[in-house]
């Protein structure tokens, strides 16, 4: 189940806060709880092991706070055993196959397991990782409620994809939170916001890309190579912040404030600035738990080098098992190593170069995020790049027309959105009755493509 799907909208969405509005207080984080494991337990109808790693890694952090918090001399082997125990689920679930396939490609018996990936394992690995070590230092006391604790990590709003919620960021609103009619009015808006961003923008740019893969990249134009991951850029895009903001407004309805996750990333000057303002929180997770252990800045230049390496490589290993995401996390790395010391001061002391920059790069380093096969990356980067093979014109044809009268609207559309100008003219609205029709249009277009089958799940599910 998914948020831009019609059951969640017309079925789940009603029973939940039905439930969850008309219980007494003291009984809201127990339906919060129920209605999150059944959330799940649909998701996840075809692989029951998966509700087991759930519910089984909830368990052993929340049994793994309390020891390291009771255990002072014996702390550290407590957290050492509660990171490997994820770090070795991670690594079964989301890597194993790869791994075992690539020693089978070289002649060695097979080792692959029939095994799919649990959904969201890589969030709820991260914020128990988190809890534990924040356990660990001290800056948070343990949990001592099993309830409370499994209602951080399950939470469906942010279960399947995110934000990385830090406890300490939920935990007074574990134990109270505020819900009245206006915050719950406001949170829907924001989720029918988010939905329109998915389903409206994402998909429909999403369907560009994936024509573009079903024709082959060594029969496409440079025009529509560019067109195409240009359209891949904006889909992960919308589709990504979409999700993030029906999660805050999901959220808001039943009276936590999750972070933020994306603040207008695309108008960024350089990549540095990027990766401070998409998926905010994966960001803050790194720089937390890795890059500040590890020395930050703090011991001089090769050091600095050396942690950002370790850094940018487990991001792209994060994001999934292939050879493109280690290679997307290492040209990211040389693109913020080279800002930090020689171009990053040049780009955001003139704007314009900076903007120029950016246009350029984003798309060129969500392709290498995109095409998992590296012999395909080649051909497509040859297509982006003719004067490097087959030269301009043998690749020059009018292919791009047809799509761009059909995808035109949508890729100005995407231009538009991802600036902050519908934004503050959003906020600048002061009619109410305004602001209901334009969300009631954007709810009912969604409600009909999404009942026209024109719906994709989400992109970072997969992660």
């Amino acid at each position: 189940m998914v948020f831009s799907s019609l059951q969640f909208i017309f079925i789940f969405m009603p029973i939940f806060f039905g439930c969850y509005y008309a219980v007494p207080y003291r009984f809201k984080n127990a339906v919060l709880l129920a209605g999150s494991l059944c959330f799940y337990i649909v998701g996840s109808i075809n692989h029951p092991e998966h509700i087991i790693l759930l519910i089984v890694s909830m368990l052993a952090d929340f049994e793994v706070g309390l020891l390291i918090e009771k255990h002072e001399k014996r702390k550290k082997l407590f957290l050492s055993l509660g990171i490997i125990f994820h770090l070795l689920c991670l690594c079964l679930f989301k890597y194993w196959n790869f791994i075992a396939g690539e020693i089978g490609s070289i002649g060695c018996v097979d080792l692959t397991l029939n095994i799919a990936l649990p959904v969201g394992i890589s969030f709820y690995t991260f914020q128990g990782i988190s809890y534990i070590a924040d356990v660990y230092k001290g800056s948070i006391k343990a949990e001592k409620s099993l309830v409370r604790y499994a209602v951080y990590i399950s939470m469906f709003e942010q279960l399947i994809a995110g934000p990385i919620v830090k406890y300490s960021q939920v935990k007074q609103e574990l134990r109270w939170r505020n819900i009245t009619v206006k915050s719950a009015l406001k949170g829907l808006g924001i989720f029918v916001f988010g939905l329109g961003l998915k389903v409206l923008l994402a998909n429909p740019l999403g369907k560009l890309w994936s024509q573009t893969c079903a024709i082959g990249f060594e029969s496409i134009s440079t025009p529509l190579a560019w067109m195409a991951i240009f359209a891949y850029s904006f889909q992960i895009y919308f589709d990504f912040f979409g999700y993030s903001l029906m999660a805050f407004g999901l959220g808001k309805m039943m009276g936590f404030k999750l972070p933020k996750n994306f603040d207008h990333p695309y108008t960024s000057l350089t990549m540095t600035e990027f990766w401070r303002r998409w998926h905010i929180t994966l960001g803050s997770w790194f720089k937390e738990y890795v890059y500040i252990p590890l020395g930050g800045n703090r011991n001089g230049s090769i050091a600095t080098i050396r942690n950002l390496l370790v850094v940018w490589l487990l991001t792209g290993i994060w994001h999934g098992a292939g050879y493109n995401f280690v290679l997307w996390g290492l040209v990211l790395f040389v693109i913020l190593v080279t800002e930090k010391f020689l171009t990053g001061k040049f780009f955001n002391r003139y704007p314009i170069a900076g903007h120029v920059y950016m246009i350029i790069l984003i798309p060129l380093t969500w392709a290498i995020f995109a095409i998992d096969d590296l012999g395909n990356l080649g051909v497509f980067f040859s297509r982006l790049f003719p004067f490097f093979g087959e030269g301009v014109w043998s690749v020059f044809k009018y292919d791009f027309l047809k799509y761009l009268k059909l995808y035109f609207p949508f890729l100005i559309a995407g231009v538009l959105f991802s600036t902050k100008i519908p934004y503050r003219i959003l906020k600048k609205l002061k009619s109410p009755a305004i602001k209901g029709i334009i969300l009631a249009v954007i709810f009912a277009g969604s409600v009909y493509c999404m009942y026209r089958g024109f719906d994709d799940p989400f992109l970072y599910f997969r992660f």
